[in-house]
């Protein structure tokens, strides 16, 4: 499942500004320094993608990249996997090559939040560009693994089914967190942008819920090649990112209720 970037903040790193050490040390410390809360978090998102950006943030900082810059090279990146699903069969070499891209471009979409922090805060348009690139992505990707199944593999036409309830799942859950999150920022007035939370999320809360973790799903495209194998695990990740967002969608309703009851 498709996750926000949840990056982009107002923050700044302590001792950052855009006209301070752009070396690439001083850039990874300030960013170390001033990570976001790991609340909610999925194992991969948290203990891979993160520091993993927080890498390619200090690269694109020192080369004077611009955060929506690093959004279109992320774009770029996830597209041309996506490219690879739906045009090429299966083989071994660009199974690989998929998750490859696919793993790229996720850190990257950390990478640009990081970077806007580093450069002193993001933006109103920044955060648009993010988050229309994360919905057209959270789709996309299961619509060309339908196509993928469709062109390539020798299925009953039912099982076609799996990556286009994924595609539903993946749209509803990305729309829910964003829209629920900024319902919390609407009701509390704040100019922060928005999936910014407070306190920390336990092991053990982020391994149970790494199934809707996208970056597993980028590495789960390792074996695309191998394919009874690749299908019997994307459609246990369907089944259970469809449980999670059932209990998502009651948790979200129970918390702008909450709201609707205490306003800020």
């Amino acid at each position: 499942m498709t996750r926000p970037s949840n990056e982009t903040t107002s923050a700044r790193p302590s001792g950052a500004t855009p006209r301070q050490d752009r070396s690439f040390g001083a850039s990874v410390r300030a960013l170390a320094a001033s990570q976001k809360s790991s609340k909610g978090a999925p194992a991969y998102s948290r203990y891979v993608n993160r520091p993993l950006g927080r890498v390619f943030a200090a690269l694109a900082y020192g080369a004077g990249l611009t955060p929506n810059g690093v959004t279109a090279i992320s774009a770029v990146t996830t597209f041309a996997g996506i490219a690879v699903i739906a045009t090429l069969p299966p083989t071994p070499g660009f199974a690989v090559l998929t998750s490859v891209l696919l793993v790229l471009g996720y850190a990257l979409d950390s990478a640009d939040g990081q970077l806007a922090r580093l450069r002193g805060g993001g933006s109103l348009v920044g955060e648009w560009l993010d988050h229309i690139v994360d919905s057209i992505k959270s789709s996309a990707l299961h619509a060309a693994v339908a196509i993928a199944w469709f062109r390539f593999l020798d299925l009953d036409p039912v099982w076609l089914l799996v990556p286009l309830g994924y595609t539903v799942v993946s749209a509803v859950f990305f729309f829910g967190m964003i829209l629920t999150d900024q319902l919390r920022r609407l009701n509390r007035g704040s100019t922060e942008m928005i999936l910014r939370h407070e306190g920390r999320t336990s092991l053990a809360y982020s391994l149970a819920v790494i199934p809707a973790d996208y970056g597993l799903l980028c590495l789960v495209f390792l074996l695309a090649w191998w394919s009874p194998v690749f299908v019997g695990i994307y459609s246990l990740l369907f089944l259970a990112n469809l449980l999670i967002l059932a209990a998502s969608l009651v948790r979200w309703y129970r918390a702008v209720a909450g709201l609707q009851r205490n306003p800020a």
